[in-house]
């Protein structure tokens, strides 16, 4: 993976190739932003930059720099010619000069190094992501026995890279992944021997929020004091989930979200998210029991991830509601169909109190992630939030 593969993000790049040009790499640095960014991809790419063994330098660009602006603007004041004998005899100059006139190079995707990395098989590059067992790891499962499944993942849509969709492609079904204590001993383990072939060697954990809570203080040791040559890259969507300890120990690098990078099937599938709310909305409204209890079971059926991430959409779609009650409709980002459904059924959530579901849905998904019993999870919800519009309503 070359910085040119991935489009936009120019200032990160820039960014990630001075702290290599600088000699100022951080052993361990935290690569965050939302699930429409390259964060892992640019994990990547940066690794194979920085063992690349013939680096590119191509001509500079409007967007990588200002020379094209500002010289023409200190070249016309009086002091330029006294000035410059001054800052020619400057340590600063050979550094500087060069981040005008070709600040934007690359990995050169030729070398021994750059071809290994960009099939993922460099014997210095080691990754860590959440699994679970499945019909063929059935017990004690690691990273290292899935890394063919992650190669062909990564490699056929390497942004966005999403959970979900490695979880489904390993066949997990209604488990949820985590890195476990053997992960992190593998990690221990791995970077005690000296680098193949390559002056770093580089460990990316991928999704380190799912670091196992009892598991996670293993690896603080060797995060703090690593091997020489060692960099770790995590790479997250939520650094809050993870333990203070290793965040103190990282270095920040917020990846935004870009518009070029958006998964096709996204529209769709929150497009069935909203059919899914509002039938079961109205269902509980109209205190149809029997139906919230299929439900239940229809819910059950998926996956705790993808239980959680409905769970998270419908809570944002109440969370629009005091919006659209306040006169604040047009600055929701929701397309017609939602606004439209959104302007009836507000004043609803109103009166029934926001406060009540913020709970009611926090609570739910604290329990979906503790891998409570989801059919009667579901119900007692369903049941809730019933409760919530009929405060008065008695089940037979």
């Amino acid at each position: 993976m070359r910085f040119q593969d991935i489009p936009g993000q120019q200032a990160i790049k820039e960014k990630l190739i001075r702290t290599v040009t600088d000699q100022r790499v951080s052993h361990a640095q935290l690569f965050y932003g939302p699930e429409s960014s390259a964060k892992l991809a640019l994990a990547i790419a940066y690794a194979q930059y920085i063992n690349c063994k013939n680096r590119l330098k191509l001509p500079a660009t409007p967007e990588s720099n200002d020379f094209a602006t500002s010289p023409p603007r200190y070249l016309a004041t009086d002091s330029f010619a006294t000035s410059l004998p001054r800052y020619l005899a400057t340590d600063s100059f050979a550094t500087s000069l060069p981040r005008y006139f070709a600040t934007s190079t690359d990995s050169c995707g030729t070398c021994p190094s750059c071809l290994k990395y960009q099939k993922l098989i460099h014997p210095d590059l080691h990754f860590i992501y959440p699994v679970a067992t499945t019909r063929r790891v059935p017990k004690k499962p690691q990273s290292k026995l899935f890394i063919e499944d992650w190669r062909k993942f990564f490699l056929q849509r390497p942004f966005p890279v999403n959970l979900q969709d490695w979880y489904d492609f390993i066949g997990i079904e209604n488990k949820q992944g985590i890195i476990n204590a053997e992960d992190c001993n593998e990690i221990i383990s791995t970077l005690s021997y000296k680098t193949y072939e390559s002056e770093y060697k580089v460990m990316i954990i991928w999704m380190a929020e799912k670091l196992f809570h009892s598991a996670a203080p293993k690896i603080l040791k060797i995060m703090e004091e690593p091997p020489e040559k060692t960099l770790f890259l995590l790479v997250t969507e939520d650094p809050d989930q993870i333990i203070s300890t290793i965040r103190s120990r990282c270095l920040f690098v917020r990846i935004p979200p870009d518009r070029d990078i958006l998964r096709r099937d996204e529209y769709a599938i929150e497009n069935q998210y909203f059919k899914t709310f509002i039938t079961w909305m109205r269902n509980c409204a109209g205190m149809r029991v029997p139906d919230l209890i299929s439900f239940a079971g229809e819910m059950a059926k998926s996956g705790r991830e993808k239980q959680k991430a409905f769970l998270h959409y419908s809570l944002h779609m109440l969370e629009l509601c005091p919006a659209v009650v306040y006169g604040q409709a047009g600055r929701l980002s929701a397309d017609a169909e939602e606004a439209k459904f959104l302007e009836k059924f507000a004043p609803t959530i109103n009166t029934a109190g926001l406060a009540g579901f913020h709970e009611l849905f926090n609570t739910a998904i604290y329990h979906v992630e503790r891998n409570a019993y989801a059919p009667a999870l579901f119900l007692d919800l369903s049941l809730k939030i019933l409760r919530l519009f009929k405060p008065n309503f008695v089940p037979l």
